[in-house]
């Protein structure tokens, strides 16, 4: 994952030097006509991450034919229904998901564990346990992984309750 910082020149040493692996590719380059010429000339899979973020930009990577993957975020998207919408553009498209958020805490992790289980399974790559990405926790209810495994919270909402005292006091209240 190069985090759109190789050129096509070095992406594409990179991919054929490694190309008898069973590698994907995550977003080598900035553009994704960048990432279809790396693609062509490795043959390898691509991954897109930071060039998705709307339905378009996903039309747009699977016409330069470097949908294989992506990483479908919350925070990127807007909120899960627009998530939901890219899901289901994404599932058409017969690309695979990995649901994810840009970064994480316990209320980000129920939301994008719920978006995974709602996924078909067959499109469902993977999903992150994000709120070990940060601290402290803030919802003592919070799903935690366990071997490797993390599910959805049950309960109403996201099915997690957040410790208002961890929270601080408002910086803004309106009435």
């Amino acid at each position: 994952d190069w985090n759109c910082g190789a050129t096509k020149l070095q992406a594409t040493r990179t991919g054929r030097a490694v190309s008898h692996l069973d590698i994907m590719l995550e977003q080598p380059c900035k553009s994704l006509e960048d990432c279809a010429a790396v693609r062509q000339a490795t043959g390898l899979p691509m991954k897109i991450d930071e060039g998705a973020y709307d339905l378009a930009t996903l039309m747009r990577a699977a016409e330069l034919g470097v949908l294989d993957a992506v990483a479908l975020k919350l925070s990127k998207f807007g909120g899960l229904s627009a998530l939901r919408r890219a899901r289901d553009l994404t599932v058409h498209l017969g690309a695979e998901i990995c649901a994810e958020c840009t970064w994480g805490s316990d209320i980000v992790t129920a939301a994008a564990l719920h978006f995974a289980a709602s996924t078909p399974q067959s499109a469902l790559l993977n999903t992150c346990d994000l709120s070990s990405y940060v601290g402290p926790r803030i919802a003592p209810d919070c799903p935690t992984r366990i071997n490797g495994r993390i599910a959805p919270p049950e309960g109403p909402g996201l099915g997690v309750t957040p410790d208002l005292n961890r929270l601080g006091a408002p910086i803004l209240e309106l009435e």
